[in-house]
């Protein structure tokens, strides 16, 4: 392994506990409209529920691939 890997994962690792702490500690309510922007799927039914947050996983896709070109930087 390489010292830039572990900066790497270092660096992901605390954007994952500040962004959770953040949720944790009542941030969540600024965040509720992730998973229900156009596009992420939901069907309810008696007995089946069904969801596919489409949309909502490829903007967490670009916000990592943004967050990871600019720790390469």
């Amino acid at each position: 392994m390489t010292p830039q890997l572990g900066k790497t994962i270092v660096i992901l690792g605390l954007v994952l506990v500040t962004l959770g702490a953040f949720v944790w500690l009542g941030g969540g309510s600024l965040l509720g409209w992730f998973g229900r922007l156009p596009g992420d799927i939901r069907v309810e039914r008696p007995g089946f529920r069904f969801y596919a947050p489409i949309v909502s996983m490829l903007l967490v896709s670009l916000l990592l691939s943004l967050i990871m070109w600019l720790v390469r930087r």
